[in-house]
């Protein structure tokens, strides 16, 4: 048997109890065996005591002493007995007349009262101590356990399931009846021990019901998990020597170990991604300067071939398919290498002020062949409007959303751009009279290669535009976003923190 183990079966007391338990064999046992040594040592002290001639007052002082050691070692009930014995003693040999139950005179009532009186005060306040003792006891060896619990807990391995370990755990520390345990993150119960599918079913309700009782039936505990104010599960245990603070503790422990749990599996997928991320950025840089290349050579001869004006009927209309077809490839690997550049990790800036009118300017004049046939309206407010940015890094991600307004308005309609400043930043917004992007993908749409249904059969395109976008405003702490309705047509934003060259 271990020592908790042992120390559990010595305390006589349940905490909140001044009263030994009920009856039982073996509670019956100790109460005849303690209650007669006590009756054999007042025996003893008696013969010893009249054969001394010992007189009333010391007596009763040996007396008192016996029931103190009974209280002690015993309770408050072997000590009363004793005390009832040590009188009927006191009275029968050493008061007068001797040898009879009578007392003539007052004073002897008055001594005999007073050790009866002494006698139980000593013995109740021996009782209480005894019982404080033990509480104390119970609750340092429940501390320990929780300690136990805790750190057993720490050391658990972060990439298994938690869940059939914490159960297991507690079980074995606290040695509890059943340990039920309800992750509401999966969802999933895991238990262990003496449960049933009830026990199972109460762990769902207290997490879906927070306000059912928290300790139902005999020593069956309850819990919601909780960080915070969010809840992550629940937790059900039957038997063992706890209490609510301790209940408590368990329950506490339990939602961290879970969330620690979820921490190390986020941790995790976030390194995943990021590697994922920076060999895809690496394949994208490689494939992009691979087809440069050749793309130059093909539009050298097929320009060559164009120009010398020797190409009749089939023939030309087919280099001029080559031409245009790698005039888009190689706008298709400029924008890899855009998105390769950006993505990487020590991407410097080379920030400088200018004219945000100029530099609108000169983003539209390149992409001049893309909104041929659009009014492109573009207001700048104030007109002397100016930023602070990587000049070139900030033309790749707002000519991206000129580009994305060419494509997706409507034939003939008008483009509007407008620069203007708010309190903390430089607003650009590029809109266009098109089909909606529904709710669910307005976020979705900066990410690389995603594209919705509907773009995907009005235009040509690589899904990689909006996201340069998005990482050239994120290169310059700053933040893009969408709004698009039926009635009002579909404007981007390019938002730019208000900073200034440092003098």
């Amino acid at each position: 048997m271990s020592a908790s183990a042992s120390l559990q079966n010595r305390l006589e007391f349940r905490e909140g109890e001044t009263a030994p338990r009920g009856p039982d064999v073996g509670r019956s046992f100790h109460f005849v065996l303690n209650t007669s040594a006590g009756t054999a040592a007042v025996a003893v002290l008696t013969y010893c005591a009249f054969q001394l001639h010992l007189n009333l007052s010391t007596s009763g002082s040996l007396y008192l002493l016996i029931v103190v050691v009974v209280s002690i070692r015993s309770g408050f009930w072997e000590a009363s007995i004793v005390s009832v014995l040590a009188v009927m003693c006191l009275d029968y040999f050493f008061t007068a007349p001797a040898f009879t139950l009578y007392v003539s005179d007052p004073q002897n009532w008055v001594a005999l009262a007073t050790f009866e009186a002494t006698a139980l005060i000593v013995s109740r306040l021996s009782t209480r101590a005894r019982i404080q003792a033990a509480r104390e006891a119970r609750h340092r060896l429940l501390l320990e356990k929780v300690y136990e619990l805790s750190r057993r807990i720490l050391l658990l391995d972060r990439r298994q399931t938690p869940g059939p370990h914490i159960v297991f755990l507690i079980k074995d520390i606290f040695q509890v009846e059943a340990a039920v345990l309800f992750d509401a993150s999966e969802p999933r119960v895991d238990a262990t021990g003496s449960y049933s599918k009830a026990t199972e079913e109460l762990a769902r309700a207290t997490y879906f019901n927070e306000n059912i009782p928290r300790q139902t039936g005999a020593g069956t505990w309850q819990r919601v998990l909780r960080l915070g104010s969010k809840s992550i599960g629940a937790i059900v245990l039957s038997g063992g020597e706890l209490n609510p603070s301790v209940v408590d503790s368990i329950a506490s422990l339990a939602a961290i170990a879970l969330e620690r749990a979820r921490s190390f599996d986020a941790e995790s997928r976030a390194e995943a991604a990021k590697q994922s991320e920076q060999l895809r950025a690496a394949v994208l840089d490689a494939l992009a300067h691979a087809f440069k290349t050749p793309l130059t050579a093909i539009r050298t001869a097929s320009s060559g071939l164009l120009e010398t004006g020797q190409l009749t009927g089939d023939n030309a209309e087919m280099v001029d398919l080559i031409d245009k077809e790698s005039e888009r490839l190689n706008q298709l690997a400029s924008r890899l290498l855009q998105t390769a550049r950006i993505d990487e990790a020590h991407l410097k800036l080379h920030s400088e002020s200018f004219s945000i009118s100029s530099f609108l300017e000169d983003v539209l004049a390149e992409y001049r062949q893309q909104l041929r046939g659009h009014d492109v309206r573009v207001s700048v407010q104030p007109p002397d409007l100016g930023a602070y940015a990587d000049r070139q890094t900030l033309a790749s991600g707002v000519g991206q959303l000129i580009d994305n307004a060419a494509k997706y308005s409507h034939e003939g309609s008008p483009i509007g751009i407008i620069a203007q400043e708010t309190l903390d930043e430089v607003v650009i917004s590029v809109h266009n009279e098109g089909p909606t992007i529904p709710p669910s993908a307005r976020e979705r749409i900066f990410e690389r290669f995603y594209r919705t249904e509907e773009s995907k059969h009005r235009a040509a395109g690589t899904g990689l535009g909006l996201s340069i976008a998005k990482r050239t405003a994120e290169a310059h702490h700053g933040r893009v976003w969408v709004t698009s309705e039926q009635s009002k047509g579909t404007t981007f934003f390019f938002a730019l923190p208000r900073r200034r060259k440092k003098q």
